[in-house]
């Protein structure tokens, strides 16, 4: 199957994946650049790790009501409102920085901040593309996001790397702030049919409590929430303590540090198009499976490695795996849930992959690699995975062996599950 077929097919999508794939690589840019700065105005490792984990806290406290807001708003709207305020947000960090006047409280100010705008993006915009492709094609279109998200991380850090060698480290925040305009047009211009949307006559409260009761209730969407968390927390410290992997560790500068990330992107650029591609030829619970145990074993190897070409090549099966794993996850989760429901679904997922990754899992990957060393930091966390994946896949074996016994109305419902 064409693993672009989704873009040729809708219009609206392929606006929407567009400008969203050149706007994260201005994020991506940004996202090294913070890295690297963090490291640079403090030395610290657990700095890095807490600057890192700052933008996520309002995700962590906000998803829950943002769910909420998202089933109950327009969510094109809603994107191109968060969208606007991060632009606000990268222009004040860029004009800080290229003043001198940026110091380690500014930006992890900075980083909240963006973080608040995050906590009702993530979920609006994940909720989105049901709208722009319809249920047929919402794997595909999910896998070919995280395409796009991968290939900003290829094309990012390596365009970072020439923007701070050339014109300095505030010109990565600026051309992310410019970024934010491409997302923009992109959705100015989509044109979505209206539709029919639920009456929700609750409270906020009672918005909250349905969604936690359908999460809770539904064993298939409790146990693959499990093992997103699981896999969110134990598995973001070798992403927030790369810049002390690549400087310590490999012994590289910020060049170097964008190499690593690059190779990071070209494997998950690779994995998400493999996952577009199966669309439903293969047994996406089965790859599920797969990918989570590659993506363990390769992350221990990754700890121990001191030759930075060994560490680029296997991020770049780390980067395959890992997307692999989050696309077929995602794509899961979504074609389960009732439209009613999706925003809060997608809120909880967010409030796992970015809120509890980044606060707890980087804040504890921090604190980790402190006390003994990020590589001790990144293989424990991985060993944690492993772990917590044979535990689940053994206890549930009928699910996981048994794959999805797909019917028309389910999509990629995990039926097995009883």
């Amino acid at each position: 199957m064409n693993p672009f077929r989704s873009l040729v097919k809708h219009r609206n999508f392929r606006l929407f994946w567009s400008g969203q794939t050149l706007s994260l690589v201005g994020t991506w840019m940004q996202t090294m650049a913070q890295g690297w700065l963090a490291l640079e105005l403090t030395n610290n490792a657990f700095l890095v790790g807490l600057v890192a984990s700052a933008g996520s806290m309002p995700v962590l406290l906000l998803s829950v009501v943002a769910g909420v807001v998202v089933d109950r708003v327009d969510r094109l709207r809603l994107v191109m409102l968060m969208q606007a305020a991060m632009l606000c947000q990268a222009t004040a960090l860029w004009l800080l920085t290229l003043t001198g006047h940026l110091t380690i409280g500014l930006l992890l100010t900075l980083a909240v901040t963006n973080g608040v705008f995050s906590a009702f993006e993530i979920p609006a915009r994940q909720s989105l593309v049901v709208e722009l492709v319809g249920r047929e094609d919402l794997g595909e279109a999910i896998a070919l996001n995280s395409s796009g998200f991968n290939l900003a991380r290829v094309v990012g850090p390596a365009v970072g790397a020439v923007v701070i060698a050339t014109l300095g480290i505030a010109w990565c925040f600026a051309v992310n702030a410019a970024s934010y305009l491409a997302v923009l047009v992109g959705l100015f211009l989509v044109r979505l049919p209206a539709r029919e949307r639920a009456v929700h006559t609750g409270s906020p409260l009672a918005g909250v409590r349905e969604g936690f009761d359908y999460m809770w209730r539904t064993h298939d969407i409790r146990l693959l929430m499990g093992v997103v968390l699981v896999y969110s927390v134990f598995g973001v410290p070798y992403l927030t303590l790369m810049p002390v992997v690549a400087r310590d560790l490999l012994g590289l500068g910020a060049g170097g540090y964008g190499v690593l990330l690059a190779a990071l992107g070209v494997g998950g650029f690779a994995g998400a198009l493999f996952v577009a591609s199966a669309g439903s030829r293969l047994p996406r619970v089965r790859l599920l499976v797969t990918s989570s145990f590659a993506y363990g074993a390769l992350l221990v190897l990754f700890a121990f490695v001191r030759s930075p070409l060994v560490a680029r090549a296997v991020l770049l099966a780390v980067g395959f795996a890992m997307i692999c794993n989050g696309a077929l996850s995602n794509g899961i989760l979504q074609s389960r849930v009732p439209d009613a429901l999706r925003g809060r679904l997608m809120a909880a997922y967010s409030f796992v992959v970015v809120g509890m990754a980044q606060v707890v899992g980087s804040f504890l990957g921090g604190a980790v690699a402190r006390a003994v060393g990020a590589d001790w930091a990144i293989g424990g966390g991985a060993v944690v995975m492993l772990a917590y994946s044979a535990w689940t896949y053994v206890r549930h074996p009928h699910v996981w062996r048994a794959d999805m016994k797909r019917r028309p109305e389910d999509g990629d419902r995990m039926t097995a599950i009883v």
